[in-house]
C-alpha cells in the first residue's frame, strides 16, 4: 500500500522547511563578526594603557581586561559551536572535502553534546563575570550585597542546570531505547 500523494507532498515540504533555519546561522555569523569588532576595540583600548608610564594599569586592571577578552573569546567559541553543530544537526551536513583544518569535533556533536557544550560555555562565561564582579570589589569598591547575592545565585543556577542536564543525558544513555 502506497502513501497518498498529499501526504508525501506534505512530508517533503516539512523536510525541506529545515532550510528556513539557514538565515539564522547567517545571523549568528554576523553576531560573531560583532564579537570580533568589540574584541578588537577592547584590545586597542587596553594595550596602550598596559604600556603607559606611571598611571598605567594595575595588576587587577590587567586581569580584568584579560578576563573581558577571554569572556568575548568564549562567547565566540560558543557561537561557532552553535552555528556548526546546529547547521549539521538540523539543516545539512557540511560538505568540506579537502579541508585539512576541519576541527575534529565537527560532524560528531549531536544535540545532546551541543547542549552540554552550550551549558559549559555559559557556566564559564558566568564564572568569569562573577570573578570580575568580585575583583572590582577587591579594589576597594563598594559591594552591593543584593547584587553579589544575585550574581552568585545566577551562577549557581547555571552550574546546577549543567549538572542536571549531564545527569539526564547519563540516565538517558543508560536506559533502553524505545
Amino acid at each position: 500500500m502506497t502513501k497518498p500523494r498529499l501526504e508525501t507532498a506534505f512530508e517533503r515540504l516539512l523536510f525541506r522547511s529545515r532550510w528556513l533555519m539557514a538565515p539564522f546561522y547567517v545571523g549568528l555569523a554576523a553576531a560573531l563578526l560583532m564579537l570580533l569588532v568589540v574584541f578588537v576595540r577592547e584590545l586597542i583600548y587596553y594595550v596602550p594603557q598596559a604600556f603607559a608610564g606611571g598611571q598605567g594599569m594595575s595588576s587587577n586592571d590587567v586581569i580584568l581586561a584579560v578576563l573581558s577578552l577571554v569572556d568575548l573569546s568564549l562567547a565566540g567559541n560558543l557561537l561557532l559551536i552553535v552555528m556548526f553543530s546546529g547547521y549539521e544537526n538540523f539543516v545539512s551536513k557540511l560538505d568540506l572535502d579537502g579541508e585539512t583544518d576541519r576541527p575534529p569535533w565537527m560532524g560528531t556533536v549531536d544535540f545532546s553534546g551541543l547542549k552540554m557544550k552550550l551549558i559549559a560555555s555559559i557556566v564559564a562565561i558566568s564564572g568569569i563575570q562573577l570573578l570580575k564582579f568580585f575583583m572590582n570589589f577587591s579594589e576597594g569598591g563598594e559591594i552591593n550585597q543584593v547584587e553579589a547575592l544575585w550574581a552568585v545565585v545566577i551562577h549557581l543556577t547555571f552550574v546546577v542546570s549543567g549538572v542536571m542536564l549531564a545527569l539526564m543525558d547519563w540516565l538517558t544513555a543508560r536506559t533502553d531505547k524505545h
